[in-house]
Parts: C-alpha cells; sequence; structure tokens
C-alpha cells in the first residue's frame, strides 16, 4: 500500500527510481536536485543563501484565534500598513457563545484592522480559512504563510505553510522567514482509489506510515506520479491539507487539466499553469503509493497515525480498543473511561458523526456522503450526524442540488462554516462518549473533554463516505464499500457573487487615519524582559510523555474566547496535562520580582542552591521540561503563555515540529535541549554567560543542575539560531528586537 524509500532517488521516465540504480553523473545530481517543483518555488522567493533561505511570502492568512494578537504584536513592533495581501477569516470563534460580547468584539477589531491597515475581512460563518484561500488566494507557484497549521494548498500549486503568529508578523514588518533549506521528499502516486475509499483514507494511511518515525518531519513533501490524474481536486485537497498530520513543513503537487478546470471553476483561470519536476528531479527520499490498494481507514484515539483498517477493528474490536482504552485511562486517572461497551453483538457502535473543515466540509465529501444516506435514516437513537459545509459557495451548491435536503431527510444535521468540531468549541460529545470525524486532528481531549474534571471522550477519523455508511446504519461501524450508493455527484458550480457581495475587500487599500476598535478583552502583550547575562531557571512541569502536544500546552475549545487577552489566557496553560503548573510559574514570577526590586533573589530560592555561586546580572525564570513538544498546532500561545508567566526556556530531547521552536524563539525563549536529561519539579539550572553564548552560536551550553542536595554539570544546545534570531532571545522576544531596531 505505502513504501519507504530511505534514501535519494530519481523521478525519471515518469517512475521513482533509488537512486544507486538510476547511474547518473554527480554534475547530473545537482542539476535534477535543482528540478523539483519545491525547489523552483523557493528559489523564486529566496532572498537569502542557497543553503540557509531567507523567503518573502505573496501572502499571509489568520483567523479568529490568531489575528488580535497578530496585528497587536505587529502594530507594538512598529506596523503602518500591511505590504502583502493578508486574509482575516472568522472561523474559530463564530459562536460568539463563550465570555459575552468578547468574540464579536475581536471581529469587530479584525474589520476595523482590515480597514486601517488594508486587508480582506472574510466574516464569521462565511468560510473556513483554508477553504477560501483555496477558493480565492491560492495561484500556482505562490507562497501563503498561515497562522493555523494546517495552511496547504500544495494541490493547488501554492507552496503554503503554517507558522505561530510571529512568523507573520515578520513578513509584515518586511524581514524574512528563515529556514535551512529543506529536504524534498517525493510523495509517487500510482493507481486508482475504489468505490467508497475517500481523501481520508489516503491521508491517514500515509500518517500512519511516517508520522511516529519522524520520516517527513520538517521536510516537504512533493506529489508526482500517474496517480494523480485519477484524482479529483477535492480529493486531492483533502489528501493535502491532512499532510500537516506528517509532521512535514509543507506540500506542492503536479498540476494538470483538473487543475486547471478548478480555477476556472472560479473565475481565476489566469492564475492555473502546469506545474513538474524536471526528467530526471532528485529527492532526498521518497514515498511509493499504491491507490488501489487503499481501504477505508480509521484513525483511532488519540492521533491520526493510530491507523487501522476499519476492517481490521471491526474484525478485533475488543483487542484493539483496549489499548486505546488503557491509554485513556491514563490520561484520565482512572478506570472508568471506556471503549469496549461499543462492542455490541453485530458489531462496534458509536455516538456520534461529523463532516467538517478544510479536510471534511467540501463538496465532494458531502455529496458522496449524501448519495450514500439516500432514502436511509441515522435513526432516533443515541447517534447523531453534524455536517459543516466548508463555505457558502459551497453550501449553497449543496443546496440548488439537492444533497441539503436528502441529508436533512436522513437526519443530518447541517450547519454553516465553522471549525469549532476540530478543536472543541462545537460538538464535544458526551464523556466516555465515540465520535468519528472527517476532520484535522484527534488528540486527546481536541474535541472539548476534560480529563482532569473526570469528562473524557474519544474521536476517531474517518472518512466522509465511511461515516455517512456508519449513520446509515444508525451508528454501526462500517466501511463505505460495503454501501450501495452512486458515486457519480452533480457538478460543481462556484458562485462567487457570495463573496463579492460579503467580505470586506481592503488589500492594498490602507486608510492610516482609521481607528482600530477595541473590547475590553482586548489587552496588549506585557513587559518582557530582555536576556540577562546568566539564567537560573526552575523545572516548573516535567512531562515524560513521548510527545506533548500544543493542546496540552495550552487547551484549545475553552481557551478561544481570551486569545486577545494574554493574561487571562495563561491561566489555561497546561490546565489539562499539569494544572499545578500556572501557580508555580506564578511563583517563580513572583519571586524574580523581588530580585528586580532589591537586586537580589529571596532566600525561598536561594537555600535551594547548594551553595552554588548566582552572579551578578542573572534573571530568573522557570521552564517547561518534556521529551517532545509542540506537536500539532500552530498556535503561538502554547509558547507565549509560558513566556508571559515568565517562562525563560524549554528543555526537550527534540521538538516535535520547526513551528513550535520558532515560536519559543520568537516570543525570546531558551530552545534548549539534552538527550535523556532527567529533571524532577522544582530543580534548577543555572547557566552563566549565556548572553555571549548566545550571541556566538555556541554549538554547546554548559550548565549546572541543582537537583535536591546534588549539583551536577549538563550541556545543553539550542540547534542552529539565524543571526536574528540570536538578537530576539537577547532582546526577550520579537516585539523588543522590532522596537529596538
Amino acid at each position: 500500500m505505502i513504501k519507504l524509500i530511505r534514501g535519494g532517488c530519481y523521478y525519471m521516465n515518469g517512475a521513482l527510481v533509488k537512486e544507486n540504480r538510476a547511474f547518473l553523473t554527480s554534475e547530473q545530481k545537482e542539476r535534477a536536485r535543482k528540478g523539483t517543483m519545491a525547489y523552483g518555488i523557493l528559489r523564486a522567493h529566496n532572498r537569502g543563501g542557497e543553503q540557509n533561505m531567507q523567503l518573502q511570502f505573496d501572502a499571509i492568512t489568520s483567523h479568529d484565534i490568531t489575528y488580535v494578537g497578530i496585528i497587536q504584536t505587529a502594530k507594538a513592533s512598529g506596523l503602518k500598513e500591511f505590504p502583502l495581501p493578508y486574509v482575516l477569516t472568522n472561523c474559530h470563534n463564530s459562536l460568539c457563545a463563550v465570555g459575552g460580547t468578547i468574540n464579536e468584539d475581536d471581529h469587530v477589531f479584525g474589520l476595523s484592522a482590515a480597514k486601517k491597515y488594508g486587508a480582506d475581512f472574510v466574516p464569521p460563518h462565511l468560510a473556513v480559512i483554508h477553504q477560501y484561500m483555496r477558493e480565492v488566494e491560492a495561484k500556482v507557484g505562490r507562497m501563503i504563510l498561515g497562522s493555523d497549521s494546517h495552511t496547504r494548498y500544495g494541490a493547488l500549486g501554492t507552496l503554503a505553510v503554517g507558522e505561530g503568529g510571529p512568523e507573520l508578523v515578520k513578513q509584515i514588518l518586511n524581514k524574512t522567514y528563515d529556514i535551512a533549506r529543506p529536504d524534498v521528499v517525493a510523495v509517487y502516486l500510482r493507481g486508482n482509489l475504489k468505490k467508497g475509499v475517500g481523501p481520508q483514507d489516503v491521508a491517514i494511511a500515509l500518517c500512519g506510515a511516517v508520522f511516529k518515525n519522524g520520516f517527513v518531519k520538517n521536510k516537504i513533501l512533493e506529489f508526482v506520479g500517474p496517480g494523480i490524474k485519477n484524482l479529483s481536486m477535492d480529493y486531492r485537497n483533502g489528501i493535502d491539507v491532512m499532510t500537516t498530520e506528517t509532521a512535514c513543513l509543507s506540500s506542492i503537487w503536479e498540476t494538470d487539466e483538473k487543475t486547471r478546470e478548478y480555477y476556472k471553476t472560479h473565475g481565476r483561470e489566469k492564475d492555473f499553469k502546469e506545474l513538474h519536476p524536471s526528467d530526471p528531479a532528485y529527492y532526498d527520499y521518497g514515498i511509493t503509493v499504491n491507490l488501489s490498494a487503499i481501504e477505508p481507514m480509521i484513525a483511532l484515539p488519540f492521533h491520526p497515525s493510530n491507523a487501522y483498517t476499519i476492517r481490521e477493528v471491526m474484525d478485533h474490536p475488543r483487542e484493539i480498543l483496549e489499548e486505546v482504552e488503557s491509554a485513556g485511562r491514563k490520561l484520565r486517572g482512572d478506570d472508568k473511561f471506556t471503549l469496549t461497551d461499543k462492542i455490541r453483538s453485530d458489531g462496534l457502535y458509536v455516538s456520534q458523526g461529523i463532516i467538517a473543515g478544510c479536510a471534511g466540509g467540501m463538496y465532494e465529501n458531502i455529496a458522496e456522503a449524501c448519495e450514500i444516506l439516500k432514502g436511509k435514516s441515522t435513526g432516533a437513537d443515541e447517534f447523531s450526524l453534524s455536517v459543516y459545509p466548508s463555505s457558502q459557495p459551497v453550501y449553497k451548491a449543496l443546496v440548488e442540488n439537492g444533497y441539503v435536503g436528502t441529508l436533512m431527510d436522513a437526519g443530518a444535521v447541517v450547519k454553516t462554516a465553522f471549525c469549532g468540531p476540530c478543536f472543541g468549541a462545537g460538538d464535544v460529545p458526551a464523556n466516555n462518549g465515540l465520535s468519528i470525524r472527517h476532520t484535522t486532528r484527534n488528540f486527546e481531549s481536541r474535541e472539548g473533554s476534560k480529563p482532569a474534571a473526570g469528562q473524557l471522550a474519544a474521536v476517531a477519523l474517518m472518512d466522509a463516505r465511511s461515516i455517512a455508511a456508519t449513520a446509515a446504519n444508525g451508528g454501526r461501524l462500517t466501511p463505505a464499500t460495503e454501501a450501495e450508493y452512486t458515486k457519480k455527484v452533480k457538478k460543481y458550480c462556484f458562485d462567487g457573487e457570495i463573496y463579492k457581495n460579503r467580505v470586506y475587500h481592503g488589500a492594498g487599500k490602507a486608510h492610516r487615519d482609521a481607528e482600530l476598535k477595541y473590547g475590553p478583552n482586548i489587552a496588549d502583550w506585557p513587559e518582557m524582559i530582555p536576556l540577562g547575562r546568566h539564567v537560573l531557571i526552575k523545572a516548573v512541569s516535567v512531562i515524560d510523555d513521548p510527545v506533548t502536544t500544543t493542546d496540552e500546552l495550552i487547551p484549545s475549545g475553552e481557551t478561544s474566547s481570551y486569545r486577545s487577552n494574554p493574561m487571562k489566557l495563561a491561566e489555561f496553560a497546561l490546565s489539562r496535562k499539569d494544572p499545578a503548573y500556572v501557580g508555580r510559574a506564578k511563583a517563580v514570577q513572583a519571586e524574580e520580582a523581588v530580585r528586580r526590586e532589591t537586586g537580589s533573589l529571596p532566600e525561598s530560592v536561594t537555600k535551594h542552591l547548594n551553595g552554588v555561586e548566582i552572579r551578578e546580572g542573572t534573571i530568573y525564570g522557570s521552564c517547561v521540561v518534556a521529551v517532545k513538544p509542540g506537536d500539532g498546532s500552530a498556535r503561538e500561545q502554547a509558547a507565549s503563555c509560558q513566556r508571559v508567566l515568565g517562562g525563560i526556556a524549554n528543555i526537550a530531547q527534540e521538538y516535535a515540529t520547526k513551528r513550535y521552536r520558532s515560536n519559543l524563539i520568537n516570543w525570546g525563549m531558551l530552545p534548549l535541549q539534552a538527550d535523556k536529561f532527567k529533571c524532577k519539579v522544582g530543580d534548577y539550572i543555572y547557566i552563566e554567560n549565556i548572553d555571549r553564548l548566545i550571541a556566538d552560536g555556541a554549538a554547546k551550553i554548559p550548565a549546572k543542575h541543582i537537583s535536591g542536595h546534588s549539583v551536577k554539570d549538563v550541556t545543553f544546545t539550542v540547534g542552529q539560531l539565524t543571526p536574528d534570531e540570536r538578537k530576539i532571545i537577547l532582546s526577550g522576544c520579537l516585539i523588543n528586537f522590532n522596537a529596538g531596531k
């Protein structure tokens, strides 16, 4: 089904060939290395060197959980107007149901910022961020940066990257996205999908093959091969958006006549051009995918890479679910979480189905699901089905072609464009519930449950087609390959008048005299102090899990309304993983305040330092210690919440994603790394001359680890830092760095 090539390979004569079988000269290899589609687009946007790239994007985009903080940061750094197209969408805080007026206050602020600085503003419920960007902003050869991890438009020939907000601030301030030239991985598609197999099935299979082994981490996936022509654009977009869950940096696909037709349908045929790698093109690694062998898949809790075929789960439900059940009980800290109780004599039953967002809410997914449900019923028992079209144009086409009425007749509830089910702000399942979703992510608590409060539900990812087949059987798990239905769907027609009449089109039209409209919850960033000459760091949270997600570092659903208020938001930091973290961090922050006022650390600190001399010029702060933090979302708040609580470092064996490490750096925190570093809550790390070590780009950071009655010498690294990144850390954060300039 999926095979990995762990070494160089060439795409030549329509086939993927291992390097040792290609027999090319070194000169031919170097020419072929520059023949990838990714390299061509990167080169066109690079303002730096061949290996250390400095990229400037063509456009940027944010939604209403991130754009307030980005604009506030840019404003504090000297923003006058947006120098490139900026799209502000409103698809995360759309419900305006938590915290009184504060969500809608953010929307009013966003519109006022679009007017003042010159941006496009997409009102709530009109489109989810990535569907709008596909429909309106993607262009072949373009680069787009978004403050959402699922910023992926590769199937449309656009190299798109999801990052934390500070990286967008840099683009707004005419700075660059600095990155070492990434490896490129060929994803060679061949064959044709069976009826009943959809894009999410391909995506889950791919995640299962490459995530846990880190095969594509921080690399660019380049989709090539004869199988592409057998996929519709909705299928390609559905696979593409899920590449985020492989931990890759970005993605790009070959384009063809189907791509041209997509652009033509959306009134933008001029934005199309053919895009192909050279023949030959050299890739650092390769993946082959036999589409004909893909089966209906399910990603069981608690990660998209926890991949099985639906048939495997149907044949061995107890054995497989007991493993997930065990993980859930560990999360909740009791033995009451159960999934095996969903097993009945005739199969495994789920309580909820969701088809939504940038992955599931596309026209063909919903239309095919409707065909499967035609003339059937989801039943009047526990199972429920909700469908969220990804944009109003998609919704309108589904209405006009009769699909919405058919879905409603079957018992489905059809709602507006909203990302809530993907991050826990809508359709939260019941405690011990099992939900199947064609959305992007199923991390622990991602759907909104709170294990610390004794609440835990489970989400499994599936394709819309198999969700519909399951719904047609009243919630009994069923692959769509067992459903009788007509795969052929009515043609999609895009109505651009919807956006023409409702979107505020202000890009490039700044009105500098316009006023920003602030709601009472919108707050400025607190002061961030520069890095001291020396640092004393107290470990206030130690996480031993193999991977720590950004949802665990700062929960998603219940915090979404507070993303515009740094201090209020920080109260939720690690609330699901380590509820005592905030109190411990605040205690360190209070002790540092004493040091700043009196010039010396309080006795509550010094009595634990075992005689280690703390030199003048030392600043004191907290840190989080984890094995591999930062998997998942691009949200910068996973780092900024630690920073506003006095955090000055993370210590990890490795960082799960580039974007999380970048967020730490942009918020002035030390991204320390050490293999097998053992630490307890309450331990201290003291580093002398850290300012000089960072400024000089030192490869090793010597430190003292103070634990109980022992003092040990340890060595950390911080990885490669660009000159600007060093200055940002020394300044205390990106805001200070820009203000200083």
